[in-house]
């Protein structure tokens, strides 16, 4: 009996027989696992770096890893001349969130479990990442700040009542920083630190604030999720 060229354990387990249909049932399943991992990326993104087309690379990597896998098989020879054509490529790109480069890994695992027909853990690992990924999004874990931003108000002594009741309507914490004395003697510029209940809300707070009586200026700044104030 002739020795292999592998033992036994360390073979190769991707031999699978390609035809037309699978291609294309790994194809389909490539996109739309890539799809959801892209959807969850634009629901929980935040910051100013979002870019359209890193969201369409997400979908097109898990496709792009499904085909390659596909390629290489059981081929230790083709894995070699693929890993060669790659090197002569140079991506320039440089990821400033290293929260995208976890998206572009997650992308990468399942093109390449789709690419190997392992369909269950293709299926079941993206689900389970999504699910961390939006229960991480939803406790806002790693979060040590109270505080969303900086409120600014401008007012004279008849908006102090109606103002205060609305920041308690709106905010969840509220600290007063400073205060200081206008040319106008009967206004007073008010600084706050403010934790909004709902972040999306900001808008709808400094408009209430802007039509109470006594109140001249009303300005929210609104700290990015993922830096502290």
């Amino acid at each position: 009996m002739q020795p292999t060229l592998f033992p036994t354990e360390l073979a190769p387990t991707v031999g699978v027989d390609l035809t037309f249909g699978t291609v294309i049932l790994s194809l389909l399943t490539a996109f739309v696992l890539g799809q959801a991992v892209a959807w969850v990326y634009i629901w929980t993104h935040s910051g100013l770096s979002y870019s359209r087309s890193f969201t369409q690379a997400l979908v097109l990597i898990s496709m792009v890893v499904t085909v390659v896998m596909s390629v290489v098989g059981n081929s230790i020879v083709t894995a070699f001349g693929l890993l060669g054509a790659l090197a002569l490529i140079r991506f320039r790109n440089v990821l400033k969130d290293t929260r995208d480069t976890v998206f572009i890994f997650i992308s990468l695992v399942v093109g390449m479990a789709v690419g190997t027909q392992r369909y269950m853990i293709a299926v079941v690992g993206t689900v389970g990442l999504i699910l961390a990924v939006l229960y991480l999004e939803r406790i806002s874990f790693g979060s040590t700040g109270r505080y969303d931003g900086y409120l600014t108000l401008r007012m004279g002594p008849t908006g102090t009542g109606d103002s205060g009741k609305l920041l308690h309507r709106f905010c969840r914490a509220v600290k007063q920083i400073s205060s200081r004395q206008t040319a106008d003697e009967d206004m007073a510029e008010y600084i706050y630190q403010v934790g909004l209940r709902d972040r999306r809300r900001g808008q709808e707070l400094i408009e209430e604030l802007r039509r109470v009586p006594g109140v001249a200026h009303a300005s929210l700044l609104v700290r990015n999720e993922l830096s502290e104030v």
